[in-house]
């Protein structure tokens, strides 16, 4: 004897069949209307990555670039060209972007929470923590490119400073409760 659901299950079934509903008749769709490439998904030979055009000012002819949420990576919002590689020993960015020198270059300091050991709390009194020396793995280049897709995000701050300046090193610890 078939169970309601079994039964319930196949008049479900025979109505869909008879009745031509798009879940067994669905469009025919191209692999080029899938994506948002709108490509062939089996050749990549013709797939060109979108690229934008870099920022091409000068460092201090630019504008600091509101961050995403807060304190997230700011973008650079000047050219590069002509400052890589970057090495624990040899960093360019550091020459103006040192708190010391910051000021008087115009340019946004690194923030405290680059010059404290985040995994033991250490304070390394100035120095640059040594996993911090590579710029570029947190901060990119500012482009201008049309996305494929609106981005709708607005990122919410605590106050208008936190959209040009980090305060991670102010709030690591909030809501954390120790013995």
């Amino acid at each position: 004897m078939l169970k309601d659901s079994t039964i319930w299950l196949m008049a479900v079934l025979i109505f869909t069949i008879f009745s031509g509903s798009s879940l067994i008749y669905a469009e025919n769709i191209t692999e080029e209307e899938l994506g948002l490439r709108k490509e062939n998904l089996y050749d990549e030979q013709s797939t060109i990555p979108v690229r934008g055009e870099p920022i091409q000012k000068e460092p201090g002819e630019s504008t600091p670039i509101e961050r995403a949420f807060e304190n997230s990576p700011p973008l650079i919002p000047h050219d590069i060209t002509g400052m890589l590689p970057l090495a624990q020993t040899e960093n360019i960015c550091l020459d103006c972007h040192m708190p010391d020198e910051a000021v008087s270059q115009g340019a946004t300091p690194i923030p405290e929470s680059h010059f404290v050991d985040l995994g033991t709390g250490e304070d390394l009194k100035g120095k640059l923590d040594g996993d911090r020396f590579n710029c570029m793995q947190c901060h990119v280049i500012q482009t201008a490119v049309t996305p494929a897709v609106a981005n709708l995000f607005k990122g919410d701050f605590r106050d208008e400073k936190g959209k040009y300046r980090s305060n991670l090193l102010d709030i690591l610890n909030e809501g954390v409760e120790t013995d």
